[in-house]
């Protein structure tokens, strides 16, 4: 297998960042009860503004990943990793891209928030960092919020 690379998205993958997420996130529909918010983002839009990055092996892109800046912070939007290829560090790899592009933009700081009812993300967040802010329902989703300072 290559080895993985992340570059920006360009239009030509935008279909195939729409079913990674669409993948990634289908199961998650009967836990919440509708499609998460991922899953109703408009791809083209994100990748157009520079904000989608995908994660290649080889020819294939197998993960994705959105950040978008906000004024104190860099926003973790999503990260999706394609089903046959989670639990291989892909996901960590994406998180770890994610704080050298907040350092490189010079925020100090991430954040991101995951829906209440994905406690395995909230156990995988906390194990590399990030702490819980708050909890609350914003977009009709019930949300944990939470956050990452990051080193000079």
């Amino acid at each position: 297998m290559n080895k993985p690379r992340i570059r920006a998205a360009t239009a030509a993958d935008v279909p195939a960042v729409g079913e990674i997420v669409d993948h990634a996130y289908r199961h998650y529909i009967a836990r919440i009860g509708k499609p998460p918010g991922p899953m109703l983002d408009d791809y083209a839009a994100r990748v157009s503004e520079g904000s989608v990055w995908v994660l290649e092996e080889g020819d294939l892109i197998v993960a994705i990943i959105v950040l978008l800046p906000a004024p104190n912070c860099l926003l973790l939007d999503n990260i999706a990793v394609s089903p046959a290829r989670q639990g291989l560090g892909l996901g960590r790899q994406l998180l770890a891209f994610a704080e050298t592009e907040a350092i490189r933009r010079g925020y100090r700081e991430i954040r991101l928030y995951t829906h209440q009812t994905m406690v395995e993300n909230q156990r995988l967040y906390a194990s590399i960092g990030y702490e819980e802010t708050g909890r609350g329902s914003e977009a009709g989703y019930q949300r944990v919020f939470m956050r990452k300072r990051l080193c000079d």
